[in-house]
């Protein structure tokens, strides 16, 4: 399983950026799929999951209300797009993918042990 995620950059506070991540390697619309982040000196934290259907999705409460997950199956792509964008989201994002196909629980969704694949992360830098 082969993971590419795209999209970072540098925007300033308020503003917005849409993440991508395109998969390769088996069939993408039989998995859950979930984006996290690093920022430096922190342990990596979960950001947003999406069910293998899309339509069941979680959120880490600081970006609830401002972050959006959403797939398109037949592009083999997740996204995640990031709205009033704070100084603290400044992170490296990473795109995420679990081993098991089909339905799987919250605990598993929102962590990151329940992942077996992960992209090479984009940076987003928010500036004040």
């Amino acid at each position: 399983v082969q993971l590419q995620a795209s999209g970072g950059g540098l925007v300033q506070a308020g503003g917005s950026l849409r993440l991508s991540c395109a998969a390769s390697g088996r069939t993408f619309s039989s998995y859950a799929m979930g984006w996290f982040r690093q920022a430096p000196g922190k342990e990596r934290e979960f950001v947003a999951s999406i069910n293998w259907r899309g339509s069941n999705t979680y959120y880490a409460d600081s970006v609830k209300g401002r972050f959006t997950i959403s797939r398109d199956n037949a592009k083999n792509t997740v996204y995640l797009q990031m709205n009033s964008l704070k100084p603290e989201d400044t992170a490296a994002f990473y795109c995420a993918a679990p081993s098991r196909e089909g339905s799987l629980g919250q605990a598993t969704m929102t962590s990151a042990w329940g992942y077996e694949y992960w992209g090479q992360g984009t940076q987003v830098t928010v500036s004040s």
